[in-house]
């Protein structure tokens, strides 16, 4: 699995750099919103971790820019843990949003579920009917 972080912290990419590197087989980080959006062009992850609290272009801004070009499944990490913000971060196209803290093992687990999705609906869609 490729993981694309894209948080300002360069703390906090490290750290998941650092927990998901042995779950996955690449890490890959952006400390900024630009090179966010440019790295999942051109890396194509099969999830992006993406923080919301950005200095140049929020969160919500990148992944509205992502949705543009690509469907790649979108985890929020974040510490704002106000219901208005998931929703609009959800209605902006994320599949999933966790707070900050957050174990590593809850983090894993949902990642897996992000890319386990598409990849059980392009086999229920290339199945054959029933006869």
């Amino acid at each position: 699995m490729k993981v694309l972080v894209i948080d300002d912290d360069l703390g906090m990419t490290d750290l998941l750099t650092i927990l998901l590197t042995p779950a996955s087989s690449d890490v890959l980080a952006a400390n900024s919103s630009a090179q966010g959006i440019e790295m999942t062009r051109q890396h194509s992850p099969d999830v992006v971790i993406l923080d919301l609290m950005l200095p140049e272009m929020d969160g919500w801004s990148v992944c509205k820019s992502i949705r543009e070009f690509s469907d790649v499944p979108i985890l929020i990490l974040s510490a704002i843990d106000s219901p208005g913000m998931i929703a609009e971060a959800l209605d902006n196209g994320a599949d999933d949003f966790l707070t900050k803290p957050i174990s590593s093992g809850t983090l894993i687990a949902h990642l897996n579920k992000l890319v386990r999705r598409p990849t059980l609906l392009k086999k229920t869609i290339a199945a054959p009917e029933p006869s």
